[in-house]
């Protein structure tokens, strides 16, 4: 895939840390070389992961500062995708990001470069503010993926984020889009979930996910285990809802690669030799699997696209 994806909401508690750690997982287990980033001062995304934060002796913050190397800071972990982790110190960096009147916007990006090819997908998980944290993300993007909760309050803050991106794409990243808006938490008993959600098919069309996140007490759980749901509880709606999101992702991937011209000399013809990656048909096949095998466990209706 070759995507750095930020996933992006300045409203709190929509879950991007949830989306981040959960959707890392589900692109590690097809065979995609993934690392997720945690931008966020709280490091949520870093003890979702199982890591102390408290122990950290370089991060993001050093990363970005230039005070250490992005390679020797990842940390490999046992759900298959790397990580490079952070704390409370980001929010020193943002600090000193703000007295800096050249490049301060380019900071991840330049630190991003020495690694960028080594992963098939990296993922951002921002904070949830529009600061210069979160437009570092975006300008080291290749796209956007926006978790929303399907509330009013959810549809104002989109407009901004919105807003923030097509400056970004103005001054400093013109090839920055959109990858999707993801409804998460969604419960379809609830009438304003269902219109909030009708709202956004009419605005956005195919840039809202098929795939829904449902509400699901293993996803809310599993971060307290410092694992992702896939690990926690693999029969689970919540980690068959992202197993279905990446799945819809790579589909998403396959169908604009046979849309477009076929490149010049491929890495098989150097001689290069790529991990074997799982195509989106398969991904389908394994929630299918899994889901069938845990019958009481049904998932919500729309959480899958068939």
């Amino acid at each position: 895939m070759k995507r750095v994806i930020a996933i992006a909401n300045q409203k709190g508690g929509v879950g991007k840390t949830t989306t981040a750690v959960n959707l890392a997982a589900s692109l590690a287990a097809t065979k995609r070389r993934t690392l997720l980033i945690d931008m966020d001062p709280q490091g949520n995304a870093t003890m979702g992961c199982g890591i102390d934060k408290g122990q950290l002796q370089r991060g993001t913050c050093e990363v970005m500062l230039g005070e250490a190397e992005i390679g020797a800071s990842l940390v490999e972990l046992e759900a298959g995708f790397s990580m490079l982790p952070t704390n409370q110190d980001l929010t020193a960096a943002e600090v000193r990001l703000l007295t800096m009147t050249v490049g301060r916007e380019t900071k991840l990006q330049n630190a991003l470069r020495p690694v960028r090819e080594s992963f098939d997908v990296i993922l951002i998980d921002c904070p949830p503010a529009l600061n210069m944290l979160t437009v570092n993300a975006l300008v080291a993007a290749d796209s956007v993926l926006i978790p929303m909760q399907c509330e009013y309050y959810a549809l104002e803050g989109l407009s901004a984020l919105i807003s923030t991106i097509e400056q970004i794409q103005a001054a400093v990243n013109p090839a920055l889009e959109i990858e999707g808006l993801l409804r998460t938490m969604f419960d379809p008993r609830n009438n304003l979930a269902n219109e909030v959600s009708a709202q956004l098919i009419m605005h956005f069309g195919d840039k809202v996910f098929r795939t829904i996140i449902p509400r699901n007490i293993r996803l809310a759980e599993a971060p307290s285990f410092g694992k992702p749901a896939l690990f926690h509880d693999k029969e689970s709606r919540g980690a068959l809802a992202y197993l279905a999101l990446a799945g819809e992702m790579i589909r998403r991937e396959e169908e604009q690669l046979a849309q477009t011209p076929p490149p010049g000399p491929t890495a098989a013809a150097n001689g290069e030799e790529s991990p074997a990656e799982v195509p989106a048909a398969a991904v389908d096949a394994q929630v299918a699997e899994v889901d069938s095998a845990s019958a009481p466990e049904v998932a919500q209706p729309g959480a899958r696209r068939y």
